[in-house]
């Protein structure tokens, strides 16, 4: 009886135990399609739920607050640039030669001024907005978390997926998470000061 399986199994008489390891090989790889349809898999598109979270809004109308008192100083020191340009091309034929080249060079040095002023505030902003960011990163891969676990998900899956069924898609579940317990977060206070475009906006 074995001398028969054997044939079958690689074309040659093989030992018993051999046979027995190759029939399970062979279950095992009929049984991998079933394993995979009883996973509970969840697909997440992070773009929204930066895009779409209360936590997410927090966290940048905290920022432009904390940049809104050093961005409108430096659109007021642009007004006032502005206003001494126009005033120099307007009386710059009535000004000495003196006059004039005193003037255009304190306007020269006041715009590099600002805009070295403006990269500072750019620069700065950048960093806390990545810094931010990154906070917000781990409050939202941790909801995530939970939730797949209060749900008993096996694989959730986020960048990286080319296609999913919409049956598969939590965001929508994620994102009623996230604005449930959004009050908490909001409730943290950031500044009285309105909020402020990002520099450069």
């Amino acid at each position: 009886m074995n001398g028969t399986i054997g044939k079958l199994v690689g074309g040659k008489s093989v030992g018993g135990k051999s046979v027995v390891w190759a029939l399970a090989a062979a279950g095992a790889l009929f049984a991998m399609p079933a394993l995979a349809a009883d996973l509970k898999i969840g697909v997440v598109d992070y773009g929204r739920l930066v895009e779409e979270s209360p936590q997410a809004k927090v966290a940048l109308d905290a920022i432009r607050t904390e940049f809104g008192p050093r961005q409108r100083d430096l659109q007021t020191e642009q007004a006032t640039l502005k206003t001494k340009e126009d005033k120099l091309q307007k009386d710059g034929a009535t000004m000495t030669e003196d006059q004039r080249s005193r003037t255009e060079k304190e306007l020269r040095d006041s715009y590099r001024d600002l805009t070295r002023k403006q990269s500072e505030v750019q620069e700065d902003f950048n960093g806390r907005r990545n810094e931010e960011m990154s906070k917000l990163q781990r409050v939202l891969i941790e909801q995530v978390r939970i939730y797949a676990k209060a749900q008993n998900y096996d694989l959730v899956v986020a960048d990286g997926v080319i296609f999913a069924t919409p049956a598969l898609d939590i965001t929508p579940q994620i994102l009623a998470v996230l604005k449930a317990s959004a009050p908490a977060a909001a409730a943290k206070p950031t500044s009285t000061a309105p909020a402020a475009k990002p520099p450069g906006k």
